[in-house]
């Protein structure tokens, strides 16, 4: 019984848990708001372009 309550206190797991939690919510942003980082990725490039053209 007492390894019971060890393996119950033992709390080593926890760490891997929440990282998989926060890549769950993440990916699941992603795909809720693809189409607008889609645009906002595109908006950036086309910018960085003109800018590089100015330059040249």
């Amino acid at each position: 019984m007492k390894k019971v309550n060890e393996f119950l206190k033992d709390d080593a797991g926890m760490g891997v848990v929440e990282i998989l939690l926060i890549i769950v919510v993440l990916i699941a942003m992603v795909i809720i708001f693809q189409e607008q980082i889609t645009d906002l990725v595109n908006h950036i490039w086309r910018s960085i372009g003109k800018s590089a053209k100015k330059i040249y």
